[in-house]
């Protein structure tokens, strides 16, 4: 098999890595950064690559892409190859991590511990996690396991997603009035929906305003799920406070209002990220299919964008 790993910038990363993972798979391939395209067995992927027309790759059974996120290629009209998203596991870790350690922050009251220059004794003690009802927006892979994990500490977790879905041990609603129920319950909100024409500004002006006063927005999503204005609004308001992982243009620009808001805390898109060492395994699994013929993992719907 021929694999043209068309992310240059990251090629470094996975240059020894991959090559030994499909050696130890038993997969005779080879990995290269160039090629003929009528020659090219899969694509290895990044939204940034240089790759743009996917036309001349007739032979190509998948693109894998190396990111979760695939709004900036799944519209691509030269792209016929099946689509694959990546389901890291480390990048599954990663999330769970940043947002249970934010949660709490939030939920324990630490920054006026951590930050106390009057050196005042709030002896203020939080109410248990049981008490905190979160509301998690976004059921797949990430959305889920964060839920779990909330649960694990005992928050009473509520999942919501745009269409209905039935999960053990774990309340989960849809819709437009779900969303609503959802949010007028939740003393933290966590949005983990993918980027998509439906849920593009899904927390605008009137939903903030179905969330309690004093209500947390931990957002390691996408930028777009939030309207920037209205959360600015909301926050200037009642809203408790916003924790941004990810924004509509990144770096996030100096002069934008968010890094001087005093409701708001910037995290640089550090929520979670594709790690080379466990995300190979899951290239491997899919190159294996792809060779043996067999369904891909992790295939991307297009006409759902993700």
């Amino acid at each position: 098999m021929l694999i043209l790993f068309a992310a240059p910038a990251l090629w470094p990363e996975y240059e020894t890595l991959l090559p030994a993972a499909l050696a130890r798979a038993g997969i005779a391939a080879q990995v290269v950064t160039e090629a003929a395209p009528e020659e090219v067995d899969v694509i290895i992927y990044a939204p940034s690559s240089w790759l743009q027309d996917f036309t001349p790759y007739v032979k190509a059974k998948a693109v894998l892409n190396l990111w979760a996120g695939v709004e900036r290629i799944v519209g691509n009209a030269t792209l016929t190859q099946a689509l694959c998203r990546m389901v890291d596991p480390g990048l599954t870790e990663g999330m769970v991590e940043w947002v249970l350690g934010h949660a709490l922050r939030h939920h324990l009251g630490m920054d006026r511990h951590i930050v106390n220059p009057g050196h005042v004794w709030d002896a203020t003690c939080p109410p248990l996690a049981r008490s905190r009802p979160v509301a998690m927006l976004g059921l797949g892979e990430l959305g889920l396991a964060c839920a779990r994990a909330l649960q694990a500490m005992n928050f009473p977790v509520t999942g919501w997603s745009r269409t209905a879905k039935d999960i053990p041990g774990l309340r989960s609603l849809h819709g437009e009035t779900g969303l609503k129920e959802a949010l007028s319950q939740a003393q933290i909100v966590v949005t983990l929906l993918p980027k998509t024409p439906e849920t593009e500004n899904l927390l605008n002006a009137e939903r903030l305003a179905f969330l309690p006063k004093g209500a947390v927005i931990l957002n390691p999503g996408r930028g777009p799920l939030i309207d920037d204005q209205a959360l600015l609004a909301a926050l200037d308001g009642g809203l408790g406070h916003a924790t941004l992982d990810v924004f509509r243009t990144e770096p996030l620009p100096q002069d934008h209002p968010f890094w001087t808001h005093p409701k708001i805390t910037v995290t640089p898109h550090i929520a979670a990220d594709t790690r080379p060492e466990t995300a190979v395994g899951v290239l491997v699994a899919n190159i294996a299919r792809a060779r043996d013929g067999l369904p891909l993992l992790h295939l991307v719907d297009r006409a759902r964008g993700y």
